[in-house]
């Protein structure tokens, strides 16, 4: 099979309706290793990276408030700071690339998905169209 370890996906994908930080970005607590009172931050298995985690909002309003909050692992040598947040908004928008999706079954004998990014920033702006030609004439008149 040609699909093996994490499935590449787009922001797009996963969040087609945006997602929102509503938690801090944390270390990922590597349960194995860890012992004794003593900390020690998860790696990733493939790159070795360590293991950030952030709880976002996902934007859906179809979702129930059970699916609406998920857990993103960030992949980066160093803590990843979150976009600023934007005014008159509760929780700040952002966005993540580099993004990877591996199916598992959980607790509850159900399809789920562990979600790891490579990136986070705040939204890209998107471009406003310009206005046509026809437009602008009618406009002026």
């Amino acid at each position: 099979m040609a699909l093996q370890g994490p499935i590449p996906v787009t922001f797009a994908m996963v969040f087609p309706h945006g997602c929102y930080i509503v938690g801090e970005v944390e270390p990922v607590k590597d349960f194995d290793a860890s012992a004794n009172g003593r900390f020690v931050q998860a790696r990733d298995k493939q790159t070795a990276e360590l293991v950030w985690q952030v709880a976002v909002m996902d934007g859906d309003p179809t979702l129930k408030p059970a699916q609406k909050t998920v857990a993103v692992k960030i992949l980066a040598p160093v803590q990843p700071v979150p976009p600023s947040p934007m005014a008159g908004l509760p929780f700040t928008p952002v966005e993540f690339d580099g993004i990877t999706v591996t199916p598992y079954v959980n607790a509850a004998g159900r399809l789920a998905y562990s979600i790891k990014v490579r990136e986070m920033h705040a939204p890209r702006q998107t471009a406003q169209p310009a206005p046509s030609k026809a437009s602008a004439g009618k406009d002026a008149a």
